[in-house]
């Protein structure tokens, strides 16, 4: 049984960060893409960024870059989000995912996804 257990999430003031941690278990990811998605109260359920299994490969969602940074540690099957000059329009629910298998109606597809953080940014 695959679980993806993310932590991290919590309550920051605008202009603050946060670090998100996903560990992963029932079976290995290394040769995978993992990432992040959220999804924020009345909105679609939105991707945040992606990593290879190498971690060559790295893409964010516009909004996200130059603040956010995505990382991994296959030793430990985990995925990370480093996520800078925090916004209140990130506050969102923020999902950990791995397995990607490819575009489904022009939306990236995940085979695994975990339960959700919350992360809550005051103005």
């Amino acid at each position: 049984q695959v679980q993806l257990v993310e932590s991290g999430g919590g309550l920051v003031q605008a202009g603050g960060s946060l670090r998100l941690s996903c560990t992963a278990s029932g079976r290995t990811f290394s040769k995978n893409f993992m990432g992040w998605f959220r999804q924020a109260p009345g909105k679609e359920r939105e991707f945040v960024a992606a990593i290879s299994g190498s971690g060559y490969i790295i893409t964010y969602e516009d909004s996200v870059k130059g603040r956010f940074t995505i990382s991994r540690d296959n030793a430990k099957n985990a995925v990370y989000l480093q996520m800078n000059s925090l916004k209140p329009d990130d506050t969102a629910v923020y999902y950990c995912v791995a397995d990607y298998r490819g575009l489904v109606a022009g939306r990236r597809k995940y085979e695994y996804w975990g339960q959700g953080t919350q992360v809550t940014v005051s103005s």
